[in-house]
């Protein structure tokens, strides 16, 4: 693409976003729970999505996995419907409900058309409100969890993001393993869900989003008959474990008997709420984002190394982590690990063209358009923003901070956050015996 074509891509992307924009409206009930209601008729369905301040960053060392139950369990039971009679009441009506934690955040969703979302809702509320947590459920769950670990523990690719993640975020829950480990699961029992639960499920630090085919009105009035008795807890809210800073850059390895390596780099780097976040979705973008990608274009089609190749740059309330890895052949180990390396430095060394840039700006809007294609999609994205206090005005925002990156600010940015590497690996012996220290 040339400069001018990605440069007329970005002022049509630019148009397509103001034509598209949805009317969000922001409400507070009298409990402090946060309701946000889009007015979106264009499909009769109705999508909801409930933002609780109660992820996995809460937990202890010794319970890690415990926000994981508690959202397995949060649908398992009600002192008025079994586990049973609420996947019956979904199933009926063809809707979605579902129920998941992630380490900021805690988050019920719900899907369904128009006609049903007041009953949808309503049972929602109900398993919000008055889980009982069910001693048989959690005995299943549990050992369905540690199921799913000992599975992880013979994936290369979760072994070597997981040892990653702890020697960058070191004791901070950032660096557990969200399903927790053999140990901590075995030891977790009903009351410590209970406790989690009247610890951090509070309606004055939710966010309730609507999107769909309702009036502002008619979800105002059904929120607040169905939460507006949600009692703020009496218990002192709940603090985050200290996070460490400041750790230096180490190598782990972890020695596997396959054919293949898993090669990965790793950064600290900025919460969503600082200023060089966007600049590093764009970086990240420009790296990893498609069969177009430099490190897909260069270390794969080019070389033929890597099997598989991408990256991450996880949204967070907190000090992120940014990285990049590849998965090649055990012999080509150090190869992989230099070459990756070099791709990261060219960041800082050598400024980025102004056409690379716009390409990868039309690439990163065009992808962000497509994620508000649907009420779902959009309840989730303005909740989240909600959320993670960024403002109501934050899905222009973001558009104008990447439309405004300089191939100079995005080379400083490099220099600044991805310098010196946390290295990852994982691989056979034979390959990792060679590489010595970082």
């Amino acid at each position: 693409m040339t400069q001018a074509a990605a440069t007329e891509t970005l002022k049509t992307q630019s148009e397509s976003q103001k034509r598209v924009q949805l009317n969000s409206q922001r409400l507070v009930l009298a409990n402090g729970l946060v309701l946000l209601v889009t007015e979106n008729p264009t499909a009769d369905i109705v999508a909801a999505r409930l933002f609780i301040d109660a992820g996995s960053r809460y937990e202890q060392p010794d319970q890690a996995g415990l926000s994981h139950l508690v959202a397995a369990l949060l649908s398992k039971g009600t002192p008025t419907h079994t586990s049973q009679e609420i996947a019956a009441q979904v199933e009926s009506i063809g809707a979605n409900l579902g129920v998941s934690s992630a380490p900021d955040y805690f988050v019920v969703s719900v899907k369904t058309v128009s006609t049903d979302f007041a009953e949808l809702l309503a049972l929602a509320a109900e398993l919000i409100q008055f889980p009982i947590f069910p001693e048989a459920e959690l005995a299943l769950e549990r050992k369905l969890t540690i199921q799913a670990i000992r599975a992880r523990q013979e994936q290369p690719m979760a072994i070597a993001l997981q040892q990653l993640r702890q020697a960058i975020h070191s004791n901070h829950p950032y660096g557990q393993p969200g399903l927790g480990t053999l140990e901590t699961i075995a030891s977790l029992e009903r009351n410590n869900l209970i406790e989690f639960h009247r610890q951090h499920f509070r309606p004055n630090t939710a966010v309730l989003s609507i999107a769909g085919n309702i009036t502002v009105e008619n979800a105002q009035t059904l929120a607040e008959s169905l939460f507006g008795d949600w009692k703020i807890s009496s218990l002192v809210p709940p603090t985050l474990p200290d996070i460490v800073e400041g750790n230096r850059p180490i190598q782990v390895m972890h020695t596997q008997p396959t054919q293949q390596s898993i090669v990965m780099l790793g950064y600290p780097a900025p919460a969503v709420q600082e200023a060089d976040y966007a600049a590093l979705k764009l970086l990240y973008t420009y790296l990893c984002s498609g069969l177009s990608s430099r490190l897909f274009t260069e270390l794969r089609e080019k070389k033929g190394l890597a099997y598989e190749v991408s990256g991450f740059y996880p949204t967070r309330l907190h000090p992120s982590h940014f990285g990049v890895y590849l998965g090649t052949a055990s012999e080509n180990t150090a190869l992989a690990l230099s070459l990756l390396k070099a791709e990261i430095e060219r960041l800082s060394a050598q400024m980025l063209s102004a056409e690379e840039v716009d390409a990868t700006k039309s690439k990163l809007l065009g992808q962000y358009a497509l994620g508000k294609q649907t009420n779902h999609q959009i309840a989730h994205l303005y909740g989240l923003y909600a959320f993670l206090q960024l403002g109501a005005d934050y899905d222009q925002q973001f558009v104008q901070n990447i439309q405004v990156i300089t191939p100079k600010q995005l080379q400083n940015v490099a220099i600044k956050h991805l310098r010196e590497p946390f290295i990852s690996l994982v691989g056979p012996e034979s390959a990792l015996a060679s590489l010595g220290d970082l």
